[in-house]
């Protein structure tokens, strides 16, 4: 069993900037992705950004792209998301995901209003 525990969101004005961060705890064992998605009311939850635990590699969706940045602390099991030039169109709430060799888990979601 692994709990996710995200933190960071809050309210932005356009323009601005958060970091997310997630911490997994409990079970020891091993993450091979995590992820943020996020599921803005109406829509369905999609993926923004991920990053692999074995090499580093990082994905992002063309919407953040360039606007966002993804990292991750093994050692910590933790992950965040610097997320700059905030949009009202990023409103939704973010979840941190962790992919193991053969089931996710997802943390509670943290909301992030992006508005004037």
């Amino acid at each position: 069993q692994v709990h996710l525990v995200e933190s960071g969101g809050g309210l932005v004005q356009p323009g601005g900037s958060l970091r997310l961060s997630c911490a997994a705890s409990g079970s020891a064992v091993s993450i091979y992705v995590m992820s943020w998605y996020r599921q803005a009311p109406g829509k369905e939850r999609e993926l923004v950004a991920a990053i692999s635990t074995v090499d580093g590699t990082t994905y992002y969706a063309d919407t953040v792209k360039g606007r966002s940045t993804i990292s991750g602390d093994n050692a910590k099991r933790t992950v965040s998301l610097q997320m700059d030039s905030l949009k009202p169109e990023d409103t939704a709430i973010y979840y941190c995901n962790a992919q193991l060799a053969q089931k996710a888990y997802w943390g509670q979601g943290t909301q992030v209003i992006v508005s004037s």
